[in-house]
């Protein structure tokens, strides 16, 4: 099936190598306020509980109870500020500028405690390697507010061709997500059937949680911006299981490669953003990489996938 994307404006150019020190203090931020939707709302199925939504101005815990109440915390990288609101119409902020990690815990749980929001999370960042303490990181103190909303930039114009490609979907599919343990906005499309145990490593991560996560077959997309093993921001697409000729099936763009050591087909973000039509070339790679994992995994495609476009613009939604 084809899927066409409208085309946007120009896609913000992303380097690792200058921001990689911003990167790396904001994805210890995100942890912190990710670990406190993970204590404060009950367990979804596939640990869909603890992510992160992006929203126009940066990334939101969506609403969380709290008392009698809801309340939400949300990055906002356009002002640069940390906004926590709560029903009760009460609301405090933090700066998002240069601090270290253990600042920035100090005075998100000392606005908390001021908005009688009472929470305690486990404060040993997860899924990274030799991982310090929140409230003992002093290292990781950057912030480049010019690079940062770069950064979000290319996550809003990310976030609309995986609603588009969500769409497409009737089957279980997750909501457009951001999962904080590794810096990542992903989407999932599910057959309908159980798969087999996930061996389940992952740094500061209990095995029985990722085995949660992958209990049922997958065929997944995300955006990872990047690290210090593989500096490059980058498209994933995989399937667990993975079928025995996955890896071996054609994919588009013709620069997709498949990587025998992740084990999954990558496709470096430069080659979306220079291309003519970026939007359309990244949801060819989604959609090539599903049919790739349905088509050898056997998937039921008939009754899991639609086409919606007629009713798109037939109430003026969408047109070609």
């Amino acid at each position: 099936m084809k899927i066409s994307m409208p085309k946007q404006g120009p896609w913000p150019e992303l380097q690792y190598d200058n921001w990689k020190d911003t990167l790396a203090t904001v994805h210890l931020w995100t942890q912190i306020v990710g670990k406190i939707r993970l204590r404060k709302m009950p367990w979804l199925n596939h640990s869909w509980h603890v992510t992160l939504y992006v929203t126009p101005w940066g990334l939101s815990t969506d609403s969380m109870p709290y008392q009698d109440g809801l309340f939400r915390i949300e990055f906002d990288f356009i002002h640069h500020e940390l906004n926590i609101q709560t029903s009760a119409g009460n609301k405090a902020q933090v700066q998002l500028k240069p601090m270290t990690v253990a600042d920035f815990y100090k005075e998100v749980f000392r606005q908390l405690k001021a908005l009688d929001i009472d929470v305690a999370i486990h404060p040993v960042p997860s899924e990274i390697e030799n991982a310090i303490p929140f409230d003992k990181d002093t290292i990781h103190q950057s912030y480049d507010a010019a690079r940062m909303r770069n950064f979000w930039e290319a996550i809003v114009k990310i976030h609309n061709v995986f609603t588009r490609f969500r769409a497409h979907f009737t089957g279980k599919v997750s909501p457009v997500h951001f999962f904080w343990g590794a810096f990542d906005l992903a989407v999932t499309r599910f057959s309908g059937r159980n798969a087999p145990v996930h061996p389940g490593q992952a740094p500061n991560m209990p095995a029985r949680v990722m085995q949660e996560a992958y209990s049922k077959e997958v065929s997944s997309c995300g955006f990872w911006p990047g690290s210090d093993q593989f500096p490059h921001p980058v498209f994933y697409a995989y399937a667990y299981p993975g079928p025995e000729d996955f890896s071996r099936q054609p994919v588009q763009p013709s620069e997709a490669q498949w990587s025998k050591d992740l084990g999954e087909f990558l496709l470096p973000y430069e080659v979306v953003q220079r291309s003519a039509n970026p939007e359309q070339t990244l949801l060819d790679f989604m959609q090539s990489t599903y049919e790739a994992a349905a088509n050898t995994g056997n998937w039921d495609r008939t009754s899991l996938e639609c086409d919606l476009s007629g009713f798109e613009t037939a109430y003026g939604c969408y047109k070609e």
